[in-house]
């Protein structure tokens, strides 16, 4: 394994493989369990060092660390010597004297990974750096879509239809999950008004339409992205109204899709915007479990980065 985990494209095919069934072998071993911890990672430090909000991947990270046993360090840069003009290096060599094994970091510049893994000794794991990527939440991703195709243990995710649909232009996410998707073999498509989509996709692993409603009856997996307005400093599209229309997903168009066809989000949702209420309220949303997987990913993650050091 490798000593960090800073890019989906870090991974390759079998490496890939290999933390999709760690986590299935992890998720085994706890089913059934009254206390859900295994003790892989005794005595061994894990600190979260976020600078942005967070709630799903922060206590994702903190629950997978405690599970496995480890001690668990949480830095918020609200309230630290952050605020006081602390620089991250500075943070990362505080770090490094207090022996922390593995930093698991969120930024809201891109690259601040890269560089703290030039400064610490331990492993580092990328939570999320600006719109760059979030290796991690494509992992989860992978998880579910491999578990609701009923493959199993072993396989990528070879001829899989995959379409991203929305924010491409501001998502960490679809970055990293065109990355693995490609690595993992399968076929991803991007869908988003071209005001939305980065310069140089012409060079990504992908097919990129403007047509939503073409898109659906191919997919096998639709992936919908969070319209991110905060980092949106322009007008993108006319209206939100607008946007919905052409791009959001409602049970009409739920009705184009394949009988076996999955909805995904990676979350925080805007209801009623990209994704209707009741389509991620339906059977075919997988938007909970993507939580839930979240966890044995993110296990399966540390375990592998940290389980074999001496």
């Amino acid at each position: 394994m490798i000593t960090h985990l800073l890019s989906a494209a870090d991974l390759s095919p079998e490496q890939a493989v290999e933390v999709l069934d760690t986590a299935e072998q992890i998720e085994n071993s706890l089913a059934g369990r009254e206390i859900k911890k295994l003790p892989t990672l005794r005595g061994r430090t894990v600190v979260n060092l976020f600078y942005e909000d967070s709630t799903r991947t922060r206590i994702s990270f903190e629950l997978a660390a405690k599970r496995l046993s480890a001690d668990v360090i949480n830095f918020s840069a609200k309230g630290s010597s952050v605020t006081k003009g602390e620089s991250l290096k500075d943070t990362a060599l505080t770090l490094q004297a207090m022996g922390a094994d593995a930093v698991v970091i969120r930024h809201s510049a891109s690259g601040s990974p890269h560089r703290l893994a030039q400064w610490v000794e331990g492993s580092v794991v990328n939570a999320g750096d600006g719109t760059h990527e979030h290796p991690t939440q494509a992992l989860l991703d992978a998880f579910t879509m491999r578990k609701r195709t009923g493959r199993g243990p072993g396989d990528d995710l070879a001829g899989l239809n995959v379409t991203i649909v929305g924010d491409v232009l501001h998502s960490r996410v679809a970055r990293s999950n065109v990355l693995l998707l490609d690595t993992l073999g399968a076929n991803v498509t991007l869908v988003a008004p071209p005001t939305l989509l980065p310069v140089g996709t012409e060079s990504w692993p992908v097919k990129v339409s403007y047509d939503l409603d073409a898109a659906l009856p191919k997919s096998d997996v639709v992936m919908m992205l969070r319209v991110q307005r905060e980092r949106m400093n322009a007008s993108f599209f006319p209206t939100e109204r607008e946007y919905s229309r052409r791009y959001g997903l409602d049970m009409a168009r739920v009705g184009a899709l394949g009988p076996d066809a999955i909805v995904m989000h990676p979350g925080p949702m805007n209801r009623g915007m990209e994704i209707a209420s009741d389509v991620a309220d339906s059977a075919r949303s997988t938007i909970v479990e993507q939580v839930a997987n979240g966890v044995s990913v993110r296990m399966a993650v540390l375990y592998l980065l940290l389980g074999g050091k001496a």
